[in-house]
């Protein structure tokens, strides 16, 4: 995540969303193919974190990032999803830079690419999307404990779940995306990388319209959780979110932003894909503050295993509320 992108682009006006909490109905059960909220495993995900950030410093272009790139790759296969590598080269203000988006095919979906993917499947699809880049600048040793990897390790985790059901499975889609970090400011040709080629992807699939939702993680390991949902975000999956909050009982940790972020969920909109962008953008020594962000503070003594089984519990939750 960059620092331009997280300034305020503008004072956001907030359409109320009304939540009816008096006759709110039950979700509805979980069909067979989709794991239980309940089965998130906090520490599972803790240690796929670990795992991941002991990789080190990921910046997009980098060996590291080729690093990153090649465990998620062997990871999805160990969690029974099929990896695809999407390399692809854009002009950066570093001049041309290699990015590699991988994306998890769950068992039962034939195609070599997200096109063939999209094209060969009948059904609905969901995204579920991290990006696994690390700011660049910071330290030689810098793993980006909860930007990128808290996000990236949940994913993870939550594959492995859905991958452990009995077909037939969802068409619930893993995106590690690379390039999410701008190295100057946020523009055509600097930050969001990944999330942009993968979004033009699927708009010239011609299968856009099958896909529900593209559900974006975020900073979201921080042991004092607050998730604020930024406005600009699709108004139907953001009051799915927090009916799926309120259903797992973790309301007061998830609410809405006063301000719209520039974030990889934005690229999707822009195509007017569904998307929504969970993101704890508190990440700090007080409430309120931001100083771990983009720095060497931010280390896996800041994360929790609770936070993590939180949000994946939502994760699963809001799957469930889409019917899949």
């Amino acid at each position: 995540m960059g620092v331009d992108k997280r300034l305020i682009l503008a004072a956001a006006v907030i359409l109320p969303i009304i939540l009816t909490t008096g006759c709110r109905k039950s979700p509805p059960p979980a069909p067979p193919s989709l794991p239980m909220p309940a089965s998130v495993d906090g520490v599972a995900a803790l240690d796929e974190v670990s795992r991941f950030v002991a990789l080190g410093p990921r910046d997009a272009g980098t060996p590291g990032a080729a690093r990153g790139a090649a465990y998620l790759l062997a990871r999805l296969r160990g969690i029974g999803y099929r990896p695809l590598l999407d390399a692809f080269s854009e002009s950066t203000p570093r001049g041309q830079v290699g990015f590699s988006n991988i994306i998890g095919v769950p068992p039962g979906y034939d195609g070599s690419s997200i096109t063939k993917v999209l094209q060969n499947s009948a059904g609905p699809v969901v995204i579920l999307l991290s990006h696994y880049d690390t700011k660049t600048g910071i330290s030689e040793t810098f793993g980006g404990a909860n930007d990128s990897g808290s996000s990236t390790g949940l994913l993870l985790h939550l594959g492995r779940l859905l991958s452990a059901q009995k077909p037939p499975l969802p068409l619930v889609l893993l995106a590690f995306v690379d390039g999410e970090e701008c190295h100057t400011a946020y523009g055509t040709n600097d930050g969001l990388h990944g999330s942009r080629h993968l979004a033009q992807q699927i708009e010239s699939s011609g299968q856009a319209g099958r896909v529900q939702a593209v559900i974006v993680l975020d900073m979201i390991g921080d042991a004092d959780l607050n998730v604020r949902i930024p406005p600009n975000t699709t108004q139907a999956l953001l009051a799915d979110a927090l009916t799926a909050a309120e259903a797992e009982g973790v309301r007061k940790q998830f609410g809405i932003s006063k301000s719209r972020i520039l974030d990889d969920h934005v690229p999707f909109l822009e195509r007017r894909i569904p998307a929504i962008d969970l993101i704890d953008f508190e990440y700090g020594s007080a409430p309120g503050l931001n100083d771990y962000w983009h720095t060497e503070a931010d280390t896996m003594d800041k994360l929790s295993a609770e936070s993590l089984a939180t949000v994946g519990r939502v994760v699963l939750r809001m799957l469930q509320n889409l019917g899949l």
